[in-house]
């Protein structure tokens, strides 16, 4: 049965259990995806508490971190969603939040003169991080976010 999770303190101790055992045992967020058989993004983001886990990628990534039987049942939890209680400090987080404060009107402009009104879809989505070379030097990260278009439906 699908159960809704509602105390956000419960995985977000599951989350740093998680992390810990990642850490411990010296393994890449990609080699937990793989045993989960869901995308990186997916699965880290599951790991940190804002998706459920179907009860097979839950059992395989808690046997993978040495997790018990009551992180597989949290992991199979609909989370309360939400990484934030107010403006993100972490700085690499804060600058998502700053892109948003700065792009983010630019961005609703944008997209509801191309598909009109509605929205992109977090539920119907794909996240994707690429670290390519940037022709000036360095590297450069290649975000992209592909969400399903939901028109606004009158009714």
């Amino acid at each position: 049965m699908v159960h809704a999770q509602f105390n956000p303190a419960a995985r977000r101790e599951l989350a740093l259990a998680a992390v810990e055992a990642k850490t411990v045992k010296d393994l890449s967020w990609q080699e937990i995806a793989d045993v989960s058989g869901y995308s990186v993004a997916f699965t880290t983001a599951a790991l940190l508490g804002q998706h459920a886990l179907p009860e097979s990628a839950a059992r395989a990534v808690a046997a993978l971190l040495g997790l018990d039987e009551d992180a597989v049942r949290l992991l199979r939890t609909i989370p309360t969603r939400g990484s934030f209680d107010g403006v993100p400090t972490d700085p690499t987080v804060y600058r998502f939040y700053e892109m948003l404060q700065v792009y983010g009107t630019t961005l609703k402009a944008l997209v509801h003169e191309q598909f009109g009104d509605g929205i992109i879809s977090a539920i119907n989505f794909r996240l994707d991080v690429k670290k390519v070379a940037d022709p000036e030097g360095g590297e450069r990260a290649v975000i992209t976010l592909d969400g399903k278009y939901l028109p606004t439906k009158p009714f």
